[in-house]
């Protein structure tokens, strides 16, 4: 069955960065898009990267110019790497597929329609 799993979380010092792991297993990572979302306690999903089978990569607004994300389809896993990470990027990640050829958000769509999540990992950035 289609899995993701997310690593990497944890604290960052306002400034720094972070590099997040979506191992994935299941279905073939090449064939589709993929992206990453993150939940602050109280506020909604948002979407933050989508990376589509063609190598281009969907940009949200709160995630342009500090946040990529790349792939490795030959182990199934994708990444995402955060810099001059604040305060106000503490939340929990996470990595997602709807195993089609975007990542709705991108769309103007609901992200809550993505049909594979992983558990989410945590990252704080505080001093």
């Amino acid at each position: 069955q289609v899995q993701l799993a997310e690593s990497g979380g944890g604290w960052v010092q306002p400034g720094g960065s972070l590099r997040l792991s979506c191992a994935t297993s299941g279905f073939t990572l090449a064939y589709y898009a993929v992206g990453w979302f993150r939940q602050v306690p109280g506020k909604e999903r948002e979407g933050v990267l989508c990376s589509y089978r063609d190598g281009r990569v969907y940009y949200a607004d709160s995630a342009k110019g500090r946040f990529t994300i790349s792939r490795d389809n030959a182990k199934n896993t994708f990444y995402l790497q955060g810099n001059n990470l604040n305060p106000e990027d503490s939340a929990v990640y996470y990595c997602a597929t709807g195993l089609g050829s975007h990542c709705r958000f991108d769309r103007g769509r609901s992200v809550d329609g993505m049909e594979y999540w992983g558990k989410g990992t945590l990252v704080t950035v505080s001093q």
